[in-house]
């Protein structure tokens, strides 16, 4: 049966979609450490930019990924699903294969981790081999958290089919005319020791380990799923690679690739731009940079070593030529379990040409940086020094 022939016989309130020949072979070139793990990248892969090319030509132009693309096989190597946001609106896309559609099936980490919660989640029936997907219903997080079924075996959370809405016009009409519903249940924050997360990595990290999702207790998997910088490093371990974050590293051999992915380069600062609140003019020298774009503008977030080697200089300046950071902006460093110290943050009180932080890191040591108001795309890293 053609896709034509078979959107003639469909459910009219229900989106259907053809799944391109491209993204289809693109699907397959995801390396998880497991099969398993490889075909959710694989369906997820799909699912995501069939609907996401749908989406921003119907009616989200501005649609994009979160956190963002670089990071999505860290995820998947763990978890079903995939989150879309634009403007004040996240979605989570559920993709299965299955034709039994009696229940929608969210992974707890959907739902209980407060980053990654959504207002609304889509299922999506998938079948690669015919190249079509189907959205037969979606829900609200609310919905899932006080009329749905938790399920402690899988950890998932379950809504049986005729309690969603099958018609997913109705979520664009409301969005439309700005009709807003209350879509969230309130989430508890999760933490985790710095040493207590830096054992389980190294416990989950072996490939053997077939479903380290369900090894441990979740608040304690949710809060090392919630840390960009952990995950990533947990994922990296499975796979057998080497540390991608090591700022020496970086400036010896060359970035990595998945850090280039999301932007960091190194440049060449002129003696004319080296100067700083605290310094003289220097010589020419190697900096790590990345642009960001944050509230519409674009920025530019430099790390400068310093003299002694051990100082770092973290630097965030407008790229623009003359224009200048506005006030309220801050930057913020912290450990790697996200502690405050002494003199980690720089604020401004009105527009400023530069905010900078100065640190002396001990050898191996992980920062993490943030900034105010969130840029897009933004998800914590841990740089090691």
């Amino acid at each position: 049966m053609t896709f034509d022939s078979l959107l003639a016989a469909a459910n009219p309130t229900q989106l259907w979609l053809e799944i391109s020949p491209d993204d289809q072979s693109q699907a397959w070139q995801h390396q998880e450490s497991t099969p398993s793990s490889r075909w959710n990248a694989t369906l997820n892969h799909i699912t995501l930019n069939t609907f996401i090319s749908w989406l921003r030509t119907e009616y989200a132009p501005q649609a994009k990924v979160f956190p963002n693309r670089a990071a999505l096989a860290s995820i998947w190597e763990f978890v079903n699903g995939v989150a879309i946001i634009w403007e004040t609106t996240k979605i989570v896309l559920i993709p299965s294969e299955t034709i039994d559609t009696a229940e929608l099936r969210v992974p707890q980490e959907w739902i209980d981790i407060p980053e990654w919660t959504a207002d609304y989640y889509l299922g999506v029936q998938v079948n690669p081999d015919d190249r079509w997907m189907r959205i037969w219903g979606y829900t609200t997080h609310q919905q899932l958290k006080t009329r749905g079924h938790y399920n402690a075996s899988d950890r998932t959370y379950t809504l049986d089919e005729d309690e969603l809405i099958a018609d997913i016009n109705v979520l664009w009409v409301a969005q439309q005319l700005g009709v807003r519903e209350e879509t969230r249940s309130a989430i508890a924050p999760l933490a985790i020791p710095q040493a207590q997360a830096e054992n389980l990595i190294q416990r989950l990290g072996n490939p053997d380990i077939t479903t380290p999702r369900l090894e441990i207790p979740f608040t304690l998997w949710g809060a090392i799923l919630a840390h960009g910088g952990w995950r990533q490093r947990l994922y990296e371990r499975r796979q057998g690679l080497p540390d991608q974050w090591s700022i020496l590293q970086w400036l010896r051999s060359g970035i990595s690739d998945v850090a280039q992915q999301i932007g960091w380069q190194q440049v060449e600062l002129q003696p004319s731009l080296a100067r700083s609140r605290s310094l003289e003019p220097t010589p020419a020298s190697a900096v790590l940079s990345r642009q960001l774009a944050i509230a519409g503008q674009q920025y530019e977030l430099r790390i400068i070593q310093q003299d002694p080697e051990q100082q770092w200089r973290f630097e965030l300046r407008n790229t623009t030529a003359g224009a200048l950071i506005p006030g309220g902006f801050k930057l913020r460093l912290l450990t790697e379990d996200l502690q405050d110290f002494e003199n980690n943050e720089d604020t401004a009180t009105a527009a400023v040409e530069q905010l900078f932080v100065e640190v002396a890191l001990e050898p191996g040591e992980g920062i993490v940086w943030e900034i105010e108001p969130t840029p897009e795309n933004y998800e914590r890293e841990i740089l090691r020094f």
